[in-house]
């Protein structure tokens, strides 16, 4: 077979860098842009905050110096206000007192001071479980041996505070030499049980609610619902009531009493302690109501204000081809800016739509929420549907009812006797209305809820409204029920 060279021509789609990078930034969350916008910051030299301290002053008188900004700022306004801040600081500065100088405690702090911190941004250390536990051992009366044997018990403790070995599988594990004996370590859990939290070092579910009420006040309340953890909680649990009543032989009205003391409870008392993974969500958009009816706007706080050094720049305009690297971090710069600023114009735009279409949601809650697609909203606004899908992700929406993700107000819809459709939110908005307001003698099974439903023509499935119940994190109907 004969080797010959040939000539093709092709038609291809490529996404250039810019693009690229668009599209990055266009699906990250808000704390994740300002983590990507803080190592641009690192790697870039000509790219700077435009409230940054650190930043160089302009140049002026240089043609082409003036540099493109996020939009997001009114820069004559801006340059206006940070001179009002200078004179007011240095207004304000004048009634500092001079180094070495009368510091007396009616007096104010130097900005300058050292020790001045931002106590807002001070998070308190969080404190382990087996931390508060041995503080608490150290300063019991006790004596050494005992004091070992309790920091033992502790470090065997899980993260709700329960106790999952026997006393006798921990006698195993310590050695001989040490002669403890079973009782040594019955007293030591005995001393710990005695700690704070009430419930602590539990081996069951009900030692852990009996610990909690002895330490309370002795009365009669206390005692029945004492007598009920300790003999009869299996019958609380399967909400047997009428046999829970013939067993302990008391009335209605104290068996109810008795029941909500139990339920103030806490059943995981050690949870209360340790790492704290709070979860921190900067909304994109702000809905206010307005003359012209909702409107949609930018959180201020949530956009970063990025402007090209414009000393640098200069200097590299006056300079040409002299140095490649530092002209393509200029390009870069400017890149990143025109794209952040793209994508939070595309986020406005995905909100408004999104508002308009569910102007009945805030203005009567999730009862009115009605069906919506991402490809309505993408063939609004003449976007692509994955294009709405990555705006909607963990971007999110402060409204007078609340902060959502955008991907919230979208749903599937269910049919309605009259022909029309009703959103999932708006379902189960309504089984939450019905389960509050049910007889809590008598709760609602999943079937009644389906009839009460299809009363008002919505037509579910049982099997949907068990789905929907779940996940509203509403109980069966057996654990509802109530004396």
């Amino acid at each position: 077979m004969k080797q010959s060279l040939q000539l093709k021509l092709s038609q291809s789609l490529t996404l250039t860098p810019q693009l690229q990078q668009s599209i990055r930034l266009l699906q990250l969350s808000t704390i994740e842009l300002n983590q990507e916008i803080e190592r641009f910051l690192a790697e870039n030299p000509l790219l700077e905050r435009e409230d940054g301290e650190d930043a160089p002053p302009p140049a002026r008188g240089e043609a082409g110096a003036q540099e493109t900004t996020t939009s997001t700022t009114d820069h004559a306004s801006e340059r206006e206000n940070e001179s009002e801040r200078e004179r007011s600081a240095s207004d304000t500065s004048a009634d500092f007192p001079e180094p070495g100088g009368d510091w007396g405690s009616g007096s104010p702090r130097s900005h300058d001071d050292e020790d001045e911190r931002d106590y807002q941004d001070v998070q308190a250390a969080s404190i382990s479980l087996r931390e508060h536990l041995n503080e608490q051992i150290s300063l019991s009366p006790m004596s050494d041996r005992d004091r070992l044997l309790a920091r033992f018990i502790i470090e065997a403790l899980d993260d709700d505070g329960y106790l999952h070995q026997s006393l006798e599988e921990l006698l195993e594990v310590i050695p001989e030499d040490f002669e403890v004996e079973l009782d040594d370590l019955h007293i030591a859990l005995s001393q710990i049980q005695s700690l704070e939290p009430a419930g602590i070092a539990a081996r069951t579910p009900a030692e852990c609610l009996a610990l909690q009420l002895r330490a309370q006040p002795a009365d009669a309340c206390r005692d029945l619902a004492l007598d009920i953890v300790e003999h009869h909680l299996q019958l609380l649990a399967e909400r047997n009531f009428a046999r829970l009543r013939r067993e302990t032989g008391r009335s209605d009205d104290e068996l109810r009493a008795a029941h909500a003391l139990i339920r103030g409870l806490d059943p995981h008392p050690g949870l209360q302690y340790g790492a704290d993974d709070t979860g921190y969500i900067v909304p994109d958009v702000v809905v206010r109501k307005t003359r012209a009816g909702w409107r949609a706007s930018l959180n201020g706080d949530a956009m970063p204000k990025l402007r090209v050094n414009q000393l640098y720049a200069s200097i590299l305009q006056q300079n040409r081809g002299s140095n490649g690297a530092l002209t393509g971090q200029l390009q870069e710069a400017r890149w990143l800016i025109k794209n952040v600023q793209q994508r939070f114009d595309t986020i406005l735009r995905v909100s408004q739509a999104i508002v308009d279409q569910q102007r009945q949601f805030f203005e009567y809650g999730d009862v009115a929420m009605r069906p919506l697609t991402l490809r309505e909203i993408a063939d609004e606004l003449e976007l692509h549907e994955s294009t709405i899908s990555r705006v909607t992700t963990q971007k999110y929406m402060s409204t007078p009812r609340g902060v959502f993700e955008l991907k919230y107000f979208f749903g599937s819809h269910v049919s309605t006797d009259t022909g029309g459709s009703a959103s999932s939110t708006a379902i189960r908005a309504l089984i939450r209305q019905l389960v509050d307001a049910e007889d809590k003698k008598k709760p609602l099974s999943d079937s009644r809820i389906t009839d009460l439903l299809g009363e008002q023509g919505i037509v579910v499935a049982r099997r949907t409204i068990a789905k929907y119940r779940e996940s509203l994190n509403i109980p069966p109907v057996s654990q509802r029920k109530q004396i």
